[in-house]
């Protein structure tokens, strides 16, 4: 939650309590005034709208998709990958991220194991 977002919390809370006071000040038999019954509901609803659309935005910033982009270094040459059990052909549809590790999961003997990078000496 960035601080915009509090700060018009705050102040809405602010709006609701004042508005209420105003409210509980009309009903007042012996000082009160009725003027301020209807300044009191204005605040109450000004404070209850702030709310709404502040914690709405909130709502709709979560949906967000993840993108997973892998920078490859220098010149790679794509060579076929073949399983390590059965030796069959896989495609790029075969690799998945799991907890971070490329995964293979290879669809003729569906053996699953984590992709390891060879040294390159």
């Amino acid at each position: 939650m960035n601080a915009g977002k509090i700060v018009a919390i705050i102040a809405a809370v602010i709006l609701i309590l004042f508005g209420a006071l105003m409210v509980l000040g009309a009903t007042n038999a012996e000082a009160g005034s009725i003027g301020w019954l209807p300044i009191g509901i204005v605040l109450i609803a000004v404070g209850l709208v702030i709310i709404y659309f502040t914690t709405r935005q909130a709502a709709k910033a979560a949906d967000n998709n993840v993108t997973l982009k892998i920078d490859l270094p220098g010149n790679v040459s794509m060579d076929t990958l073949k399983c390590k059990s059965c030796g069959g052909t896989l495609e790029p549809k075969d690799i998945q991220m799991v907890a971070g590790a490329p995964v293979v999961t290879c669809p003729y003997c569906h053996t699953s194991y984590q992709l390891t990078e060879e040294p390159k000496w």
